[in-house]
């Protein structure tokens, strides 16, 4: 009895297998027939994709071809010629490559729109995955090729260079750089739980910036994670670790006025970030009350940090991708920002090319990918309040005012930002 039982119980189980085993070749034979090495509407990319029709015929466009890639022909071309060696693919025998150019655009097309990479396939088609890898490759090459020219290690001449700029300018004395930091939102990355989950309830990497009286990038530093508490984000970063370490050839203190003390080169910044002996933040709110020369401090100190404010909406404006979260993950995000960052500083140079920017601004949606971070509370040194208390007092010297500060701080501004 217990024998044919057996019996019984395995000529099922074989039945059942055969019956899997037939399924799943009826199942591979029907996946086998959809796929294609290319599909039919991409085959005809050469006649009928945009970058051989559109892009062809606004070439010779020159307001229609910055307004489709945000820059003109001249810089397409340099921009290729840097990073073409990078993006070049084989020809082989099954298939002929994208071309370098038609990767770069496709590349400049996203961060020009912020369009997905669902819709840059049908409208250059493209695989949807040959285009997130294209954007991949090319922003990579971007970042390697563009940032030793654009955003050099700042030198010691440099740095005097950039204080030259923001006295003349913003008539702040000894200042290298404006810093600021700004959320990049992103979608919520896979397996990632609350890493990357900020203040704001939004996914999220970091942007920390420093810039120069002109709006440039002078070093960026990007990829801390959302939920990080906004005072350890500085402090963690490379920029952070190599300014406290003094690793970044910055020049020694030099005097602001031939009666004064030699005083150290300065970076501004908002109240989020610490008050340090290299870097001076605004006097709260408490401290403004019947207090006109921190009026005037923070007055000051406002006009040169707006170079970063207005970097980081020159970016936004031109690069729309960063009108809302990027539909990437933040290893790619990482990617695109840096690239962004580099031709920003590429395309700067441009006076009348960022005044259209600027101007196009007002285009735009209410949506914005970049997010303040959060002010910050320490307590500082009493060599760091030192510092503050001689700019403080340089500004309200004979020697040190401008004209205009005691109107502009009865105006009622806002100056604790």
């Amino acid at each position: 009895m217990f024998s044919h039982e057996s019996s019984d119980s395995d000529s099922e189980y074989e039945e059942d297998i055969e019956f899997l085993v037939l399924a799943t070749l009826i199942k591979k034979k029907e996946i086998k027939r959809r796929r294609y090495w290319v599909h039919p509407v991409n085959n005809k990319r050469e006649s009928k994709g945009e970058f051989h029709c559109l892009v062809k015929e606004i070439e010779n466009d020159a307001q229609r071809f910055h307004q489709y890639f945000r820059m003109s022909k001249a810089q397409f071309e340099e921009v290729h010629s840097l990073i073409e060696g990078d993006i070049k693919k084989i020809h082989t025998k099954f298939s002929k490559p994208i071309g370098t150019k038609e990767r770069l655009a496709v590349c400049l097309r996203f961060m020009a729109t912020g369009n997905s990479f669902r819709s840059l396939g049908f409208n250059y088609r493209m695989g949807f995955a040959t285009v997130k890898i294209i954007v991949e490759q090319v922003c990579n090459a971007i970042w390697k090729n563009l940032a030793p020219i654009v955003m050099p290690q700042p030198t010691e001449q440099m740095w005097r260079e950039i204080a030259k700029g923001f006295e003349n300018v913003w008539h702040f004395p000894n200042c290298i750089g404006a810093l600021d930091g700004k959320h990049i939102s992103i979608i919520c990355p896979i397996n990632a739980g609350s890493t990357f989950y900020n203040y704001k309830n939004e996914h999220s990497i970091v942007l920390l910036a420093l810039v120069d009286a002109h709006y440039r990038f002078i070093m960026v530093d990007v990829g801390a994670y959302g939920r990080n508490s906004d005072g350890g984000i500085y402090q963690e970063s490379l920029m952070g670790k190599m300014f406290e370490s003094s690793q970044l050839n910055v020049p020694p203190n030099k005097p602001i006025n031939q009666n004064t003390e030699p005083l150290p080169y300065t970076i501004v910044a908002d109240v989020a970030f610490p008050l340090k002996t290299y870097l001076l933040k605004p006097y709260s709110k408490a401290k403004l009350v019947n207090n006109n020369p921190n009026k005037i401090f923070n007055y000051r100190l406002s006009r040169a940090r707006r170079t970063v404010e207005n970097a980081f909406g020159i970016l936004r404006a031109r690069f729309r991708v960063f009108q809302g979260p990027l539909q990437v993950q933040p290893n790619m995000a990482d990617k695109i920002v840096l690239a962004a960052c580099c031709l920003h500083n590429f395309l700067i140079q441009d006076t009348q090319e960022t005044q259209e920017t600027l101007m196009d601004e007002s285009e735009v949606s209410d949506g914005n990918g970049l997010v303040d971070i959060e002010p910050l509370n320490r307590n500082p040194s009493q060599e760091a309040i030192q510092v503050r208390e001689a700019y403080k007092t340089y500004f309200v010297s004979p020697q040190g005012q401008v004209p205009w500060q005691m109107q502009a701080i009865t105006q009622g501004r806002t100056l604790f930002n």
